[in-house]
């Protein structure tokens, strides 16, 4: 049977999250590039898989799946390996709530409004926009907060054990971490902090390291 195929590019954070569950899973798998960044735009292939132009998609076999929440519950239930949702239905609903906090709050917040602002930009040559950043960072400190009060006690967001919520959440610190006003509001929260440290040395998320 052929590999299972992710379609996406590096840089993304969702193509890294649902690499990340592949990994930690320990699912030998393809990672198809594809750069809707690129000059020329969405290649028009890719709709055939992704309607809306967006990464990543995923193939097993002659099933086809997109969006990401889906793609690591899928890879999760689908393949063997480590369980990375709670089996106790509270925590469960706990880690999906997390997931759903990062998707419609964290996510713009910490790496458009100000990873991309603050270090992307600056790189590339171009002018931060300060007011963006100003306006984002009492929404990120929300979401840091909010984060820190769900946590619950134990290494991982979800308790003694590695979930989705923690590999949906690495990409989108491992960008935030890089602005100076992101390590600083992640030091506000030793026990955020601490779980940064941990998953930030996991095997899977250097191995998933942007190229660009």
């Amino acid at each position: 049977m052929a590999k299972p195929r992710l379609l996406g590019a590096d840089y993304s954070v969702y193509v890294r999250i649902a690499r990340l569950v592949l990994m930690e899973k320990g699912v030998d798998h393809e990672l198809v590039p594809v750069d809707v960044f690129s000059k020329d735009g969405v290649p028009a292939w890719y709709l055939d898989h992704q309607p809306f132009g967006r990464i990543p998609a995923f193939e097993d076999g002659d099933f086809r799946l997109f969006e990401t929440a889906a793609i690591s519950r899928y890879i999760d239930e689908a393949f063997p390996g480590p369980a990375l949702q709670p089996s106790d239905v509270r925590q469960r609903a706990r880690m999906s709530q997390i997931i759903s906090i990062l998707d419609a709050y964290a996510y713009r917040t910490l790496v458009w409004d100000i990873y991309v602002e603050r270090v992307s930009k600056r790189r590339e040559g171009k002018t931060t926009d300060a007011a963006k950043v100003a306006a984002a960072l009492p929404k990120a400190a929300t979401c840091l907060r909010v984060l820190s009060r769900l946590k619950s006690g134990g290494v991982w967001l979800c308790g003694e054990r590695l979930t989705l919520a923690d590999l949906h959440a690495a990409p989108i610190f491992a960008y935030f971490a890089r602005a100076e006003e992101g390590r600083a509001l992640l030091n506000e929260h030793p026990d955020l902090a601490a779980w940064w440290t941990n998953i930030s040395a996991r095997a899977s998320l250097k191995a998933t390291e942007p190229t660009s």
